[in-house]
């Protein structure tokens, strides 16, 4: 049987050694109908789509008129810099988490456990690496659109100091790429709502303790070594340099740390989904 001919066929008809080699895969170009229902789901309910990118700002125009007047300069990388230069990337960086995180877990988990969109969608050629990607790449759609319209607010601001801050917005998407991925794949272990309990005590310490308000070095040793190993961290490292011109080979090390987050829980998500729903 010809691989065209097999990616025709329903998942649920196919015998156990075709039905493997339609499973675990990383997903294709079917992947883009998941995107398009989205979109379509979500004309009329626009206001739903933008409010995400307001929390951030928020804690940014908060800090600016705020908080950065008292603290006035901070040391980074051997330069004086404003306390809310310093904060701005850490908070872009923080709205991809939470904008990859909370579209990829609460939304995902009541499409699977309850509109049942899923089951669906892989009675079609579809697979579950297509499911796993179109989700993760909706996700990062509204990720990038939170991110220019900050960049634009840092702008506007004054709170960008070097021209590689061009590749800031990729950098989000790379960040939000990582936690969708993680946050897909962690769904599918999720038996109710009770256990999006785990998600906030992951995120909320990453946010207050991966060097979002302070320098690295202000924390004790051991506390470094455990900020430097969570990947908010290598997000807010890489948006920094490029934002204040701290570039250094060192950030390409960060990237890799996130693009192979990402690939490891775009696989496990497809899998899980492919053990859930193909039984």
């Amino acid at each position: 049987m010809s691989e065209q001919t097999l990616r025709k066929l329903p998942l649920r008809i196919l015998p156990p050694a075709l039905l493997a080699t339609r499973r675990g895969a990383l997903g294709g170009k079917e992947s883009v109908h998941v995107v398009e229902r989205h979109a379509r789901a979500y004309r009329h309910q626009w206001v739903m789509l933008v409010s995400g990118f307001f929390e951030p700002l928020f804690y940014l125009l908060s800090i600016g008129v705020g908080l950065g007047e008292l603290v006035g300069k901070v040391q980074f990388a051997g330069m004086s810099v404003g306390f809310t230069s310093f904060v701005a990337p850490a908070l872009l960086a923080t709205s991809a988490m939470n904008g990859a995180v909370l579209d990829s877990t609460f939304n995902v988990f009541f499409r699977l456990k309850y509109a049942k969109l899923y089951d669906s969608a892989l009675a079609t050629p579809m697979r579950s690496g297509d499911l796993a990607l179109g989700e993760i790449s909706w996700a990062l759609i509204r990720g990038g659109l939170y991110a220019c319209a900050f960049m634009v607010v840092m702008l506007a601001m004054g709170l960008v100091h070097s021209a590689w801050a061009v590749l800031a917005v990729p950098t989000a998407l790379l960040i939000g790429f990582a936690f969708a991925s993680v946050g897909m794949a962690a769904t599918t272990f999720m038996k109710s709502w009770q256990h999006f309990e785990f998600i906030l005590l992951a995120t909320l310490p990453m946010f207050l303790f991966s060097a979002t308000f302070y320098p690295l070095s202000v924390y004790p040793r051991p506390v470094q070594i455990l900020v430097d190993v969570t990947p908010l961290y290598q997000g807010i490292a890489i948006l920094r340099g490029l934002t204040l011109g701290v570039v250094t080979p060192g950030l390409l090390w960060h990237a890799l740390y996130l693009a192979v987050l990402g690939v490891a829980g775009l696989a496990l998500a497809s899998r899980r989904i492919s053990r859930l729903l193909l039984k």
